[in-house]
């Protein structure tokens, strides 16, 4: 088929990319010029294992276009999906201007009868003023159908995620346009769930939420494993094993961040007061995680009197590993309450520097590797669990004015931290000290 996809951020991208894969000839439509060009060249703006490769790919062989222009881009087009972003607004919200504004350019330039798929994530509700909006705004005489199609991927393992998922949610009113979604995406091989476009916009919604609670459920679990010495890793596989449980997002650490949980529950939070519902429950998740970003602050307080000089290597700041995204990342957090104690920050990220740069305090500094940045520190803290860092040479934090380290992320075992002279702390296990002078000084 021939496909249209508005918008080319995170999940447009890898949307437009992805059905390409599997043989459809599809446009990506973007304003940015600048973005525009660099993707018809087979560079994706984003990082993304995998992406470049696909999109060089299918350039070539002629099933991937892209272009700023919305009327080439729906000159073809029997299904347009809509994949612009919806923010967070003030209230806590969903904005939904950029959703709104691909109805009209698409209500502007269709020609021919289409289907329209929204892969946003948008509010219970929001598909209805989709349609209502493009049917105002239409200006040649075409038949619109509207279906839900929200996005279940994760950031550092999106394309793996397009062809081994779960399921497919395909959310319509009308049997015709979902059976046409369901064909487009059966090559995928990923079974598919028809259900009414509200039960889809919402089952989006729940997914994130629930994710987000077992995240925040576990971490409260680790603080309390702390303080009566229980080992937070031994009770998340116990729990893990439960089949009605499963052991899925129960790692203990500092907390969910990047562009779905923070902004998805707090949206959701809000689509429940909008029908005077308290979503207590919810609300308690999103007050966890908060306090759990500023975990590692907190655990070096108790060890440092004062941090003020001290030399602090940062290492991970991107919000998870794969991934070049800083949105909602710990280390917007840890480093900006470092600088303010007057701490010397030195950060360390394989590939999320760059934006790093853009976002974090000035006053920080770089490193080109792990081990650049821990050498002659006075503590390292372990914010994103990079493969680059689970895999360091331990004695590599020899190099450190003292080895102390302290792990967001939990990224290495007790007793080998132990077995290489290393102070250790991490989330919801028994520290490691070397020196018992120190242990009976911080209780």
């Amino acid at each position: 088929m021939n496909i249209s996809v508005v918008g080319t951020g995170y999940v447009g991208l890898v949307t437009g990319v992805s059905l390409s894969e599997i043989g459809h000839t599809v446009t990506c439509i973007d304003i940015d010029e600048t973005k525009v060009e660099k993707m018809s060249q087979g560079k994706s703006p984003i990082y993304e294992p995998g992406l470049d490769e696909l999109m060089k790919k299918n350039i070539q062989e002629g099933r991937l276009y892209f272009t700023t222009d919305h009327k080439t881009g729906f000159e073809k087009a029997d299904v347009i999906y809509i994949a612009v972003g919806t923010p967070e607004n003030a209230e806590g919200a969903a904005d939904l201007s950029y959703v709104m504004k691909a109805a009209e350019d698409i209500a502007a330039h269709i020609r021919k009868d289409a289907i329209v798929v929204t892969k946003s994530t948008v509010p219970v509700g929001t598909n209805e003023k989709i349609k209502q909006t493009i049917m105002l705004n239409l200006v040649n005489d075409v038949h619109v159908d509207i279906v839900s199609n929200p996005e279940f991927l994760k950031e550092g393992s999106a394309i793996y995620d397009s062809f081994n998922g779960d399921r497919i949610v395909v959310g319509a009113d009308n049997e015709k346009a979902a059976n046409v979604i369901e064909e487009i995406n059966k090559p995928f091989g990923v079974s598919v769930y028809k259900t009414d476009i509200r039960s889809a916009e919402m089952i989006k919604y729940a997914s994130n939420a629930f994710l987000a609670t077992k995240i925040s459920f576990i971490n409260e679990i680790a603080n309390i494993c702390e303080l009566v010495d229980a080992n937070v890793d031994q009770v998340a596989e116990g729990v893990g094993m439960d089949q009605r449980i499963g052991d899925k997002f129960l790692k203990a650490g500092i907390g969910y961040g990047g562009s779905c949980f923070p902004k998805d529950t707090k949206a959701l939070i809000k689509i429940a007061g909008n029908v005077n519902y308290d979503f207590e429950l919810l609300k308690g998740v999103v007050h966890v995680n908060k306090k759990q970003q500023a975990l590692l602050i907190d655990k070096l307080y108790d060890r440092f009197p004062s941090i003020k000089g001290k030399r602090v290597a940062v290492l991970g700041l991107a919000f998870k590993p794969n991934t070049d995204d800083m949105r909602e990342a710990a280390s917007l957090i840890v480093t900006e309450k470092l600088i303010e104690q007057g701490a010397e920050v030195i950060g360390y990220d394989p590939i999320a520097t760059n934006n790093a740069k853009r976002l974090l305090s000035s006053k920080m500094t770089y490193a080109d590797s792990v081990e650049d940045a821990i050498k002659h520190s006075d503590v390292a803290l372990i914010l994103t669990e990079w493969d680059e860092i689970k895999n360091i040479d331990l004695h590599a934090f020899q190099t450190m004015k003292t080895p102390i380290v302290l792990d967001g992320r939990n990224c290495f075992d007790l007793e080998t931290m132990k077995a290489n002279g290393i102070e250790y702390h991490s989330v919801g296990r028994p520290s490691v000290y070397q020196n018992e002078d120190v242990l009976i000084h911080t209780e």
